[in-house]
C-alpha cells in the first residue's frame, strides 16, 4: 500500500530520547467495520484440467470472461527475462481463425473492452462484454489456448511494441528503474523472480520465434488455466458452452512443472546504490522479504503494512512527510506465492539529508519492532483493509479480479474471504510479532536511488544469478492463419438483456444547493462528492495552481479538527477523500460504506465550510507540490501533457496550468487559499452527488444533514469570460531533455465546447481516430510499425472550447515519424467519410462505455459531475445512448473536418531533440526549440 505518490506505472511517544510525531486517534464511538459481502461463486474442473469458476450477478447487463494461467515471469527461460509478458502480447493476437488484431475489433465493436497482465505468478487476459456476446468471448478464449498463430509476424511486432512499453514505463519514467529493476534485483538471490517481468532490451533482442513456440508448448494449455466468468449469465447455459469449446481441448503434451522449489538464499544486508540519469530528488528506503501469499502471517503484514502507509494518517506520513523530510512516503507489498516481499521508501525533500531521512526511516520501522501499535492505529487499518475489499466488490468485474488474484497466488479460490476474516482477527500483538520477525535490519536491503548513468553493474546482487531452464523445442507443425472462407464462423449473440439505467433523483435542499442522487447498485459502498462551479480556470495566471492546492490540501485542517484528527476520523470508519480542481470546477469526493456515510458526510462538510489551511500544513504542502512538479518536468509524457493547454489557448483563462508553476506555486500564501475558499466555495455553486448502494431518502437526509444549514453573506465573484480566448497559430514545440529514455508526442488543436451539439460527431469520430486499441493511431504507430507501447486520442469535454490532443511516447529516433503519422491521420480523419458500419460499430462502443461506467457509484457521480461543470444537466448524461445514437458518418465528418485543419494542428514534443529535430524540421519549419532548462511553464511563449 502507497501514500499518495509521484511517480505511474508507501505516536505520541519517545523512543532513545526522540520525540515521535503524533498520530491522532479517533474517539472509540466513530469505529465501524466496514461490512463486506462474501463473495458467491460456483467451481467445477473437466477432465482435461481446466478450473471453472462462474460468479453469477444478474443486476448488470453485461459478462466478463476471464482466463487465468498459473504462468508468469517466474517462469521465463533462461536468458529470456521478460518472455511470459511478451508471450501475454503474442497470444492476444491471432488464431487460426482470428486475423491478427482481430480480437480488439470484435469486442470494441460489440460494445466491449478487454486487456490483458503479467505478473510473477499468472498471465490473464480478459473480456467485459454485453451479455449476449458470452458465446463468443468463450470462442474466443478457446481459440488462444487450442489454436494460437505464433508467427513472424505476430513476434516481431510484438517484440517492439514490449521494447516501446519498457523505454515508456522504465527508461522514460525518473523512478522507473529503481522499482522495476534495483528491488527484484537485490531482495532476490536464486528465486527467478529476481528477473524483472517487463525483461530487458538485451534479453527481449535475444528471443527467438521458436523460443515462443517452445513457450507456449510448455506452459499452455487447459491444465494450468482458470477460466473466470463473471456477470449476467444462465449457470446451465454457461456450463453447456464451456464443455462445448473447452472439454475436448488436450491437456499439454509435455507438461512442464509449473511449481517453483527452488528455496532462496539468506538475505545479506547491505545497502544498495542505483542511479538513473533523470533523477530530480533522491530516493532512500530498504526491502524486506516476507512469507508466501498462503502463510497465516500476511494478514497482519498487510495490516503492518496499512500502519505505515495507508491513508493520511499513518506512521510515515508522521516521520518523514510532515516534518518534511520526504516529499512523498510509502510502501509497496508484492504478495507472490513463493516469496513475498515488502519496500519501504521515501522521495528526499528538495535540500534535505539523505542520511537523515534513511535515519528517520529506520525509526520508523524500529518503533514497529519494539511497541506494539495502538488499537486505534490497528482498527484503522483494518477498516481500510476492508473498505478497499468492497470497493473491490461493488462491480461483478471487481469480484473475479479479487478472486482470480487471490487463487493464483494461493491455490483456495475462497481465500479473498478467508483473507478478510483474518485481518478482521489482527491484534496489536499480532502486527509487533510479524515486524520483530520479518522487518529485522539483519534481513533488509537498504535503497538508495540517485542521479547518475543507470548502468545496472552499479547496483548489481553480488550473487550470481543461477542458471533457470529452458523449455524444450517445440514440435509439429505451427498453426496457420486459414483462408477467411475456411475459417470457422463468430458464434453470434445470444438472448440480449437490456440496460437499465439508475433512476435519477434532482432537487433542492433546504437552502437551496441542488442535490442529485442515485442507487447504482446493492453493494453497501457510497461516494459522495461536493461539486463546486470554481476551478483552475479562475486561477489567476501568476497564481496558477491556486484552485488545485485549495482542493488538494483542504482536508489538512479546519477550526475545530486538525488534519490528523480528520484522517483518522475517515479512516476509522472506512472512507477515504479525494479532491481536485478540474478547468472548470473543483471535485471533493467521499466514498465510504453506506453504513457510515452519515459520519463521515460531517467531516466531509466541515472541510467544505471551514477548510483553514494551517500555516505549517500549507508550507508543507506547497513544498511536495513543488517537489512533485520537478519530477514531472523530468518525465517526457507528463511534461508534454502540461504543455498543451498554453499551446493551445495562450494567455486565456484555460491556458492556465492547472498544477501550477514553479514560480506560481513559490507564489502562493496560506491567505490566498483562505480567500479563494472564502469567494468561490458557497452554496450557490456547490452541487452534492450521492450514490452507490443507498436510497434517495437516506441520502437525502444525510445530505440535508450535512448540508442543509450551509450559508454564506453576500455573493460569488463573476466568473471569468472568454475561457479558451481566440484561436492561436499553430506551433511545433520541442522541449530538449537529453538523456531521456523516449520522446513524447502530441498534436493538439482546438475542439468543441462540451454544450456543443456537434460534440457527439465529433466523440465518434475521435473513437474512430484513436478512442481505443481499434483507432487509426495505435493501428498505424503500434500494430503496423510497433513504434509506440500505445497511441491515443482525446476530445476534452469543457465549459467553452476544448481539445482534440492525440498522443504516444516512441524512442527518440522515431519521434518524428510519429509526429508525421499524427498529423496525416488527422487530416484524413477530416476528410474521408465513415462506412456506415464503422459508424455503427462505433456508436456501440462509445454506449458500451458509458453503460460501464455508470454502474459504480464513482462513475455515475464523475459522468454527472463532468456535465454540470460544463453547463449541461443531469438529463443529458442520461440521454447520451440517444444522442450517440442520432450522430450519423457524415456529420462526424464535418465536425473533425471543422477542427483539424492544416494551420489549426500543433505540435509539442519533449525528449532527446537531437535524436530528432533534423527530422521534424523537414516536416515542420516553425520549430521551436526550448532547453529543458530555458523553459517557462507561466509564459505562453514557454521560454525564458
Amino acid at each position: 500500500m502507497r501514500s499518495t505518490c509521484l511517480i505511474s506505472c508507501f505516536l505520541a511517544v519517545s523512543m532513545s530520547g526522540t520525540a515521535w510525531p503524533a498520530i491522532a486517534v479517533a474517539a472509540p464511538a466513530a469505529a465501524t467495520t466496514p461490512k463486506v459481502p462474501p463473495t458467491q461463486f460456483t467451481q467445477r474442473s473437466l477432465k482435461n484440467g481446466l478450473k471453472v469458476i462462474a460468479i453469477r450477478d444478474t443486476s448488470t447487463p453485461n459478462v466478463m470472461v476471464s482466463m487465468w494461467y498459473e504462468v508468469g515471469s517466474k517462469h521465463d527461460p533462461a536468458g529470456r527475462s521478460g518472455f511470459a509478458h511478451l508471450f501475454e502480447h503474442i497470444l492476444s493476437r491471432k488464431t487460426v481463425n482470428m486475423p491478427y488484431n482481430a480480437i480488439n475489433g470484435m469486442v470494441d465493436d460489440i460494445g466491449g473492452t478487454r486487456n490483458a497482465s503479467t505478473w510473477y505468478d499468472r498471465t490473464n487476459y480478459y473480456e467485459i462484454v454485453p451479455a449476449e456476446y458470452l458465446e463468443r468471448m468463450l470462442w474466443t478464449h478457446a481459440e488462444r489456448m487450442a489454436r494460437p498463430v505464433v508467427d513472424k509476424e505476430v513476434f516481431e511486432t510484438e517484440r517492439g511494441v514490449v521494447k516501446e512499453e519498457l523505454r515508456q514505463r522504465v527508461l522514460a519514467p525518473p523512478y522507473g528503474r529503481f522499482f522495476n529493476f534495483a528491488i527484484g534485483e537485490n531482495i532476490f538471490n536464486v528465486l527467478p523472480h529476481r528477473r524483472p517481468t517487463i525483461g530487458s532490451i538485451q534479453d527481449l533482442d535475444n528471443a527467438t520465434l521458436e523460443d515462443a513456440r517452445a513457450f507456449h508448448q510448455a506452459f499452455y494449455g487447459p491444465d494450468t488455466a482458470t477460466l473466470i466468468v463473471s456477470g449476467n449469465f444462465k449457470p446451465a447455459e454457461l456450463n453447456a458452452l464451456i464443455d462445448r469449446y473447452f472439454a475436448n481441448i488436450p491437456r499439454r503434451a509435455r507438461a512442464i512443472p509449473l511449481a517453483i522449489r527452488t528455496k532462496d538464499t539468506p538475505v545479506k544486508p547491505r545497502t544498495v546504490t542505483a542511479t538513473g540519469p533523470n533523477v530530480p530528488l533522491p530516493l532512500v528506503g530498504s526491502a524486506f522479504r516476507l512469507p508466501a501469499a498462503a502463510h497465516p502471517d500476511m494478514a497482519a503484514l498487510e495490516v503492518l503494512d496499512a500502519i505505515l502507509s495507508a491513508g493520511d494518517n499513518n506512521r510515515l506520513d508522521a516521520a518523514l512527510v510532515k516534518p518534511g523530510l520526504t516529499t512523498e512516503a510509502g510502501t509497496g507489498l508484492y504478495t507472490i506465492e513463493e516469496q513475498s516481499v515488502l519496500s519501504v521508501y521515501g522521495f528526499v525533500a528538495g535540500g534535505k539529508d539523505q542520511a537523515v531521512v534513511a535515519t528517520e526511516l529506520d525509526k520508523a520501522l524500529a518503533r514497529l519492532r519494539t511497541t506494539p501499535p495502538t488499537a486505534a492505529e490497528v482498527m484503522e487499518a483494518k477498516n481500510e483493509l476492508l473498505a478497499g475489499s468492497l470497493a473491490e466488490r461493488e462491480t461483478f468485474s471487481g469480484r473475479a479480479f479479487e478472486l482470480g488474484e487471490a487463487y493464483v497466488r494461493t491455490g483456495d479460490p475462497r481465500h479473498a474471504d478467508k483473507r478478510l476474516a483474518a485481518i478482521a482477527r489482527v491484534t496489536p500483538a499480532d502486527v509487533l510479532r510479524v515486524a520483530k520477525t520479518y522487518l529485522s535490519p539483519a534481513k533488509r536491503i537498504q535503497l538508495r536511488y540517485v542521479k547518475g548513468d543507470g548502468d545496472p553493474k552499479g547496483w548489481a546482487n553480488p550473487t550470481p544469478l543461477p542458471k533457470f531452464s529452458t523449455p524444450p523445442a517445440a514440435t509439429g507443425k505451427p498453426n496457420q492463419l486459414r483462408a477467411e472462407a475456411d475459417r470457422d464462423p463468430l458464434p453470434g449473440p445470444g438472448e440480449r438483456v437490456a440496460y437499465v439505467a439508475p433512476q435519477v433523483t434532482d432537487e433542492r435542499l433546504g437552502n437551496g444547493i441542488r442535490f442529485i442522487s442515485a442507487r447504482t447498485g446493492n453493494v453497501p459502498l457510497t461516494t459522495m462528492t461536493v461539486l463546486i462551479g470554481a476551478g483552475s480556470a479562475t486561477d489567476p495566471r501568476a497564481k496558477a495552481g491556486l484552485a488545485n492546492l485549495a482542493a488538494a490540501i483542504a482536508s489538512k485542517g479546519t477550526a475545530t479538527q486538525s488534519a490528523d484528527q480528520i484522517a483518522a476520523r475517515l479512516e476509522r470508519l472506512g472512507a477515504s477523500l479525494s479532491a481536485s480542481a478540474a478547468t472548470d470546477g473543483t471535485y471533493i469526493s467521499l466514498t465510504a460504506p453506506a453504513a457510515t456515510l452519515g459520519q463521515a458526510s460531517e467531516v466531509l462538510s466541515d472541510i467544505v465550510r471551514n477548510a483553514s489551511f494551517p500555516e505549517e500544513d500549507f508550507a508543507r504542502e506547497r513544498k511536495r507540490a513543488l517537489d512533485g512538479l520537478s519530477i514531472s518536468l523530468k518525465e517526457p509524457g507528463a511534461l508534454a501533457g502540461m504543455l498543451v493547454n498554453p499551446v493551445v489557448y495562450g494567455n486565456a483563462p484555460y491556458g492556465s496550468i492547472g498544477g501550477g508553476t514553479p514560480a506560481s506555486l513559490a507564489g502562493l500564501t496560506r491567505g490566498d487559499l483562505l480567500a479563494f475558499r472564502q469567494a468561490w466555495w458557497r452554496p450557490e455553486l456547490t452541487t452534492v452527488l450521492v450514490s452507490g448502494g443507498i436510497d434517495a431518502a437516506e441520502a437525502r437526509k444525510i445530505a440535508e444533514s450535512a448540508f442543509g444549514d450551509w450559508k454564506v453573506a453576500g455573493s460569488a465573484p463573476a466568473q471569468p469570460q472568454a475561457l479558451a480566448g481566440s484561436a492561436l497559430p499553430a506551433r511545433t514545440l520541442v522541449v530538449n531533455l537529453p538523456g531521456s529514455g523516449q520522446a513524447a508526442v502530441y498534436a493538439v488543436a482546438r475542439g468543441l465546447s462540451r454544450a456543443d451539439r456537434a460534440y457527439y460527431d465529433a466523440l465518434l469520430a475521435n473513437s474512430v481516430l484513436g478512442g481505443t486499441s481499434t483507432g487509426r493511431l495505435f493501428e498505424e504507430i503500434r500494430v503496423k510499425r510497433a513504434l509506440s507501447y500505445g497511441a491515443y486520442s482525446g476530445l476534452s469535454a469543457q465549459r467553452d472550447v476544448g481539445t482534440l490532443v492525440a498522443s504516444a511516447q516512441t524512442k527518440n529516433e522515431s519521434a518524428a515519424e510519429v509526429a508525421k503519422i499524427f498529423l496525416d491521420e488527422l487530416q484524413r480523419i477530416g476528410a474521408q467519410p465513415l462506412d456506415a458500419k464503422q459508424v455503427e460499430n462505433r456508436k456501440t462502443l462509445l454506449t458500451g462505455s458509458y453503460q460501464r461506467s455508470m454502474q459504480t457509484s464513482a462513475g455515475f457521480n464523475g459522468q454527472v459531475a463532468s456535465a454540470l461543470l460544463r453547463g449541461l444537466e443531469p438529463t443529458e448524461v442520461l440521454a447520451y445512448p440517444d444522442r450517440v445514437a442520432a450522430v450519423t458518418g457524415a456529420g462526424a465528418t464535418a465536425s473533425m473536418a471543422q477542427i483539424v485543419k492544416p494551420e489549426n494542428i500543433s505540435i509539442v514534443i519533449v525528449g532527446d531533440a537531437a535524436k530528432f529535430i533534423d527530422k521534424l524540421r523537414a516536416i515542420r519549419p516553425n520549430v521551436e526549440l526550448v532547453e529543458a532548462d530555458q523553459l517557462d511553464l507561466a509564459t505562453a511563449s514557454a521560454r525564458k
